[in-house]
């Protein structure tokens, strides 16, 4: 910290114009941003480019997000793709990036993006609030990103870097309006969608949990917690609830042509429209019966171990049996799939775990883990 910096009047500093400087010259290359540079030739952001990408990022990292949002632009080039797709594909082609609940909204704002604004998104705030699956976040990044509005953005990252700024000691999460109303403050009617950009960069970057590059930031001259405090000390965070752990158990299945018995889940609720292994019912909140009694049906099953997983609110540990040479074509409420077809399938990681377990060889399958714990 600079020598004068406690004389500096905070209340005449441009914030915006200090990050968009900086941003200018240290801002991220992603697939789905219009940088300083493109603006300058006048490309502008995909509103359906921001707005998946949005999505996709919700507690997940950048470098997960990335193969899936190309994926996803493969697939489906537009939002009325997206909208024509099929339900089971669009789990399919997100599996493993975890939150499921993200993909099914997804598919859902997609239609109604379709079928009741032209394909078009909304412009404003409001009109993106009121889509299927977007919240205010989501609503203010692509009225921000995409339509140039003046919305305040606030990410987990954003949250940190005004906390610091700031030095606001409240515990999330209820700081979070005052956090949100400094965000409003210091966001500028020019080019508010790369001053959202630049917050989020700078939190990824040099503001981050654990030692900040505090001598990088351009606010280094301002931040009231590198002043008077420790700004790792920041954001103050209440203390968190132990994780219930929950028992259950999942029974892979290979029939006499070697093909694993699959089913589809519910659509509500957890994990809702993925595909499975027959398990038994757990939930978040109660324990499912962790033994072969309750066996979708009689056969020999052989214990393979237990999985565990980290969902947001819960840990769930997993017994696993398998059974061989099951006589097809009885499919037990589900259907017999080739091993070679379970990278096309809409399994989440807690089975890809479950079937890596039961099938050694196919491992691989279970290596694509979420960045952070899954989430209903």
């Amino acid at each position: 910290m600079t020598a004068h910096s406690s004389k500096i009047d905070r209340s005449q500093t441009d914030f915006s114009a200090l990050l968009l400087a900086w941003y200018d010259r240290h801002h991220r290359e992603l697939p789905w941003r219009i940088t300083p540079a493109m603006a300058r030739k006048g490309l502008r952001a995909d509103p359906y480019h921001v707005w998946l990408s949005e999505v996709m990022l919700q507690q997940t990292t950048v470098q997960a997000v990335k193969p899936y949002f190309e994926k996803f632009l493969h697939l489906w080039p537009r939002v009325t793709d997206l909208a024509a797709a099929e339900t089971e594909a669009v789990m399919a082609a997100w599996a493993g990036l975890g939150y499921y609940a993200r993909a099914r909204n997804l598919k859902k704002c997609a239609e109604t993006v379709a079928s009741q604004h032209g394909g078009v998104f909304p412009d404003t705030e409001d009109g993106l609030r009121a889509l299927p699956g977007i919240g205010d976040y989501t609503a203010a990044a692509v009225a921000a990103i995409a339509f140039n509005r003046q919305a305040a953005v606030m990410d987990g990252n954003v949250e940190r870097v005004i906390s610091r700024l700031f030095a606001i000691d409240a515990p999330l999460p209820g700081a979070k309006p005052q956090m949100k109303a400094k965000v409003a403050e210091l966001t500028p009617a020019h080019r508010p969608g790369d001053f959202a950009q630049a917050m989020m960069d700078l939190g990824a970057t040099i503001c981050t949990p654990k030692r900040p590059a505090c001598a990088l930031c351009p606010f280094r001259d301002h931040c009231q917690a590198l002043e008077h405090h420790d700004p790792e000390q920041f954001p103050v965070k209440a203390a968190k609830k132990a994780k219930p752990v929950r028992l259950g158990a999942a029974f892979v299945a290979l029939d006499d042509k070697g093909r694993i018995l699959l089913r589809r889940r519910e659509d509500k609720g957890l994990l809702g429209g993925m595909t499975e292994v027959p398990t038994t019912e757990w939930t978040s909140r109660v324990d499912g019966d962790h033994t072969t009694a309750s066996a979708p049906f009689a056969a020999d099953w052989q214990a393979k171990g237990i999985i565990t997983h980290v969902f947001t609110h819960f840990e769930l540990r997993l017994s696993v049996f398998r059974a061989d040479n099951i006589a097809s074509p009885a499919t037990h409420h589900g259907w017999w799939e080739p091993l070679a077809n379970l990278d096309r399938q809409a399994l989440p990681t807690v089975m890809k775990k479950v079937i890596a377990a039961a099938i050694p060889i196919i491992s691989g399958h279970a290596n694509n883990d979420e960045q952070t714990a899954e989430k209903e």
